[in-house]
């Protein structure tokens, strides 16, 4: 008989440490300015310390495996190690034993929630884990993930979510709901099915009704099922273990580690399910590829591998792509660690100019309970990262970096390298100007804070004070990935959204709407939208 689930992890219950994390020139792409005084300026206070370095932050990663007579727990603690970088907020492991699911979760980094003792307790033959940055539903105990709910019938199922879904309003009035966290909703929907038939059916016909991006993985007491959305935005990579078990991850690099080969990836719009019998496969959607180009830039390993090519491959074609668009006289390149890394060598190589290890990385800072205070404002980017002064000191720096966000991390960038003697700096920028929000999966900020969405390249150039500024063309990226453009998500970029946003046609419509006219007012709405775009120069956001 099936038993019920235990679920492990309540606050207060487990020793994990809760963190609360607060060859041409395309035209007008470089300009030169007057570089402002060296000192580093104290960064405003709604400015997260513990992000300074850090480009948008990836929702989620996702781990499954199938592997009888293995040590699933263990197993799935270190692939999500692998997959820390998609998720530093919460993580958790699900467990069967082919006669209940024991759910594991809490707070903080990997390392964190699981020690030996809590590893030791998840005993059974399968397992799925997740890792998790929230960008629905707040940061708290209760939405860390695997979701866990009984289903009709007897038994449970549990879930782990990477995306981000858009219909969300439409999933809460079919199971008349409150709106709420998306990978909730999707769970009480399969819950709902799958009290009336197989899981696997009831995937099937719940696949199909979630409109975004969903990467997920699925167990009951006896199988492990994982799907893709039919565009395909976050990766899913199968992989085979050398005594026969299956692992389903977010990325390869988490296959590697617990040695696995990587078999294939899971295809837009399929489902496969894993049970003693083996690997099954079926299609609830036909595909319509629109992978995220931002993976390719940020968001995945250097060593995760997807249609054929490596990420760290691609990033350094597109450093060489930066050098034929946007060559520039200098002594040295060097790369803001560590995304930037792969795009300098590039760079380098293709313009025959030296590369260094400009800046040193401090991975030990994290995210902490430490309240910021004006000492801790005045370091900023400091804080997250070292200049090398013999690699700086009166050289003409070319710095290779992945985006521009808000622009004041690159801001303080470049005034740390002037104070540590730089000649010139000259910032290079892996990925076009970032001027939409994302819906499908990444954090990224909202269109009134993305520096991209107001200012030209020239102004965003003298805003952070580097000597010049180019980002790649649109088409020189896509060109550096094994994709087509009509199979790639470029919406952050160029605004064409793949899947209707709800609400996301009017927000476009109202970026220049005088929002004091609401009240009355009868400002000119030039006026407003000149003051709004001053305010974008300063690094102001209105509300």
């Amino acid at each position: 008989m099936t038993g019920p689930a235990v679920r492990v992890g309540a606050p207060g219950t487990l020793p994990g440490v809760v963190s609360r994390p607060t060859a041409r020139r395309p035209e007008a792409a470089v300009t030169r300015v007057d570089p402002p005084p060296h000192a580093l300026e104290p960064l405003p206070a709604d400015v997260d310390l513990a992000g300074l370095g850090e480009g948008p932050k990836e929702e989620c990663g996702v781990f499954g495996i199938f592997a009888p007579g293995e040590d699933v727990a263990t197993l799935s603690f270190y692939g999500l190690y692998a997959l820390q970088h998609r998720g530093q907020e919460s993580a958790g492991i699900a467990v069967s034993d082919g006669r209940r699911i024991v759910v594991h979760k809490d707070m903080g980094l990997v390392n964190q929630v699981f020690q030996e003792t809590s590893l030791a307790a998840l005993e059974g033959d399968l397992a799925i884990g997740h890792t998790r940055y929230s960008t629905t539903g707040a940061s708290s105990w209760a939405n860390a993930q695997p979701q866990y709910l009984e289903v009709g019938g007897g038994g449970g199922l549990a879930l782990g979510h990477n995306g981000n879904l858009v219909n969300t309003a439409e999933l809460a009035r079919l199971l008349e709901v409150p709106p709420g966290n998306d990978s909730e909703l999707m769970a009480a929907l399969l819950a709902r099915e799958a009290g009336q038939s197989s899981m696997e059916d009831a995937i099937v016909r719940v696949a199909p009704q979630l409109k975004g991006a969903f990467s997920v993985m699925v167990m009951d007491e006896r199988r492990l099922y994982a799907f893709r959305d039919p565009g395909g935005f976050r990766p899913l990579a199968v992989g085979r273990l050398p005594n026969g078990g299956w692992v389903v991850a977010s990325e390869t690099a988490a296959l590697d580690i617990v040695g696995a080969i990587t078999v294939r990836d899971v295809a837009p719009g399929e489902l496969v399910v894993v049970d003693e019998d083996g690997l099954t496969s079926r299609h609830f959607a036909d595909p319509t590829p629109s992978h995220c180009l931002f993976e390719w830039v940020y968001l995945a390993r250097p060593d995760h591998r997807q249609d054929g090519a490596s990420v760290y491959s691609v990033r350094r074609e597109t450093g060489r792509v930066l050098a034929r668009e946007a060559p520039v006289e200098a002594d040295t390149v060097i790369p803001v660690p560590d995304s930037g890394t792969a795009a300098a060598a590039g760079y380098a190589q293709e313009a025959g100019l030296p590369y260094a290890e400009g800046l040193v990385k401090n991975r030990y800072v994290g995210r902490t309970f430490i309240e910021p205070s004006d000492t801790l404002r005045q370091l900023g980017i400091r804080l997250k990262l070292s200049p090398v002064r013999e690699v700086i000191e009166g050289q003409r720096l070319v710095v290779v970096d992945d985006s521009i966000v808000r622009g004041n991390t690159s801001r303080q960038l470049v005034a740390m390298l002037r104070a540590a003697g730089a000649a010139e700096v000259h910032l290079r920028i892996t990925s076009p100007p970032i001027k939409n929000p994302c819906y499908f999966g990444i954090d990224m900020a909202t269109r009134a804070e993305l520096i991209g969405a107001d200012l030209s390249v020239e102004e965003i150039c003298e805003f952070v004070g580097a000597d010049t500024l180019h980002y790649v063309t649109l088409d020189g990226l896509i060109g550096a990935t094994p994709q087509t453009r009509d199979r790639l998500c470029r919406a952050c970029f160029d605004g064409e959204y793949p899947i209707a946003v709800p609400g996301e046609h009017e927000q476009l419509a109202q970026i220049k709407f005088d929002f004091t006219a609401a009240a009355g007012s009868s400002r000119d709405p030039d006026e407003v939208e000149a003051e709004r775009v001053a305010n974008a120069r300063e690094g102001r956001t209105v509300e």
